[in-house]
This record gives structure tokens, C-alpha cells and sequence, in this order.
């Protein structure tokens, strides 16, 4: 028997077989059932994600990176979610690298064989310099994508923890990594297209594990982004309303603030919310390796948030 005919995510999907005979109403519906089920089976792995975050955080405070390597749509999920964390949470391109199966070009169209080889997962991977501070998340619906597994069976020789998700169970993917996360979603509704449940899985667990990292390493302020980039006029008006929500301040003052802090939303919050000067408050940002509330409990005059 074909080793596809074990995989969940190839299988038939009795709720789609005739999904050619509706009208777009009634592939909206099946669709939007089917969905349904992504939610459950995220939540099904809430435990091992929450270790995941929490692995992930510890290699950021220890100047570690997080390595995504993906074929295909699993390939540019890891590079997208990549690619939003520089102008989310001011980290530096290079704490959080997205690595896809034929390069650059595979972002926008199928690079053919390129997922079927590990060799050059390998090698992707030792031209990053990985290390034992790192953690590389491999990415594969299947579980069993041949660039992938060489991308984490080079990161485990070279020290790196690692961590798998697929969305099926058990996975030879599972097997390698340090961790797994296995998003069981079901059949999806056109048989092995797995842009559809399982990315979108995979999507929200990428979202987790980023945002939940960039919290536990003081990235936000409650539910507020406090270490973004105002490179544009769109994120200089959101620093501003930020710092005048939460430092209780007019428009006047928080501008007067960022000035004095030259855009820098947690200096200027932590002024704000303390009293301190602009060298203070970075001198107690750094103290509290950047932790907005480690500061302001540390400053000399302290203002309940």
C-alpha cells in the first residue's frame, strides 16, 4: 500500500465528494465547516505549543534565533511570519529567519524537486551558522518533506533544539525533533491540497509561538505593541496614541516624550509612567532587559500603571 494512503492529510473527505455539484453558497458552507475544525485541533496541542514558546523565548534571551524551514505553502508561511516580526516587535531581521525549499523564487512559484532534497536543507541551514542557542522549526503537513527532515537533522548535530509540526501523527518528522506539534485536522476538502485546514493550522501556531515568545521577552505592554518601528506614517500615529492611552498623557505631551526619546515608545512609556528622564529610562530599560514593568518597578518614583 502507497505510504499516502496512511497520511490524514491525503485522504478522501466524505463532506467534499461532491462539492462540484453546489453553487458557491454551498462550497462557502462546507468550507466554513471544515474550518471549523482547525480551532479543535490547535487546541489539542495548546501544551506542547506553550512548551514551544516558552523554548523559544529562553534562545531569544540567550541571543539564540528562530530558524523556520519549509517546503512549498509551509515554506512561505514560516518566511511570512518571518517577515511580519522586524516591524511588529523592532527585532532585527535576523532573529527570526524564514527558510523555503528553492529559495526566494519558490515564494511565487513552484520550484520543481526542490522539497524532495535534504542536502540542501543542510546546507541552507550551515550557511545561517547554527548553534546550540538556536531552535529550528521544521514545517511539513506531511511530515515527511525531505528538505525539512535535512534542515532539522542538520540543527540537532549542530546543538540546535528543534521543533516539528505536521498534521499528521505519527510523522517521521515527529520523530526527529525535540519537539512535535501535530495538528490533526482532517481530510482536507479538495484531497492533499494542503493550503486549505492545514496551513491555515499552521498559520495560527506560527502566530502563537512568535507573539507568544515576544511577550514572555517583554514585547508588548498588556495587549499593546510597545517596541514597534514608526517607519511609516501609519506606525508613527499608532506610537503616539499608544503612549497617550497608556501614560494618561494629551497629544502634546506624548509627542514632546517621543522627541526626547527619539521615537522610542518604551523609553518614552517608561517616563511616562515613573517620572524618570530619557537616560534614565533607558538605563532601566536595559537593566530590565527591556521589560517595560521591570523598569518602572525599578525607577526611583513609581506611578501605578
Amino acid at each position: 500500500m502507497p505510504l499516502e494512503d496512511h497520511l490524514l492529510t491525503e485522504s478522501r473527505n466524505p463532506a467534499s465528494e461532491r462539492i462540484d455539484t453546489l453553487d458557491a453558497l454551498g462550497i462557502v458552507r462546507v468550507m466554513n465547516e471544515e474550518d471549523a475544525k482547525v480551532i479543535e485541533a490547535v487546541r489539542a496541542e495548546e501544551q506542547v505549543i506553550a512548551e514551544a514558546v516558552e523554548l523559544i523565548a529562553d534562545r531569544f534571551r540567550q541571543g539564540g534565533r528562530l530558524i523556520y524551514a519549509g517546503a512549498g505553502t509551509s515554506g512561505r508561511l514560516g518566511v511570512l511570519d518571518a517577515s511580519e516580526c522586524p516591524p511588529t516587535f523592532s527585532t532585527p531581521p535576523e532573529m527570526v529567519v524564514g527558510l523555503i525549499a528553492g529559495g526566494p523564487t519558490a515564494l511565487t512559484r513552484a520550484v520543481e524537486g526542490a522539497e524532495d532534497d535534504p542536502e540542501q536543507g543542510a546546507a541552507d541551514l550551515d550557511a545561517l551558522g547554527v548553534s546550540a542557542r538556536d531552535v529550528v522549526v521544521g514545517i511539513a503537513s506531511s511530515g515527511r518533506t525531505p528538505y525539512v527532515l535535512g534542515v532539522v537533522d542538520r540543527a540537532r548535530e549542530r546543538g540546535a533544539k528543534t521543533i516539528g509540526i505536521a498534521c499528521n501523527r505519527p510523522s517521521v518528522l515527529g520523530e526527529r525533533v525535540d519537539l512535535e506539534i501535530a495538528l490533526l485536522v482532517g481530510p482536507e476538502i479538495i484531497a492533499g491540497s494542503t493550503r486549505l485546514k492545514s496551513g491555515t493550522a499552521t498559520k495560527l501556531v506560527l502566530n502563537t509561538l512568535t507573539t507568544g515568545a515576544m511577550i514572555l521577552i517583554g514585547k508588548t505592554f498588556g495587549n499593546r505593541m510597545i517596541d514597534l518601528q514608526p517607519t511609516n506614517q501609519k506606525l508613527r500615529i499608532r506610537t503616539r496614541r499608544i503612549l497617550r492611552e497608556l501614560g494618561d498623557l494629551d497629544d502634546e505631551q506624548a509627542g514632546a516624550l517621543l522627541e526626547q526619546t527619539g521615537g522610542h515608545l518604551k523609553a518614552a512609556l517608561v517616563m511616562a509612567l515613573s517620572g524618570v528622564d530619557a537616560p534614565t529610562a533607558r538605563r532601566l530599560l536595559d537593566a530590565s532587559g527591556g521589560q517595560v514593568r521591570g523598569a518602572i518597578e525599578a525607577a526611583p518614583r513609581v506611578k501605578t500603571p
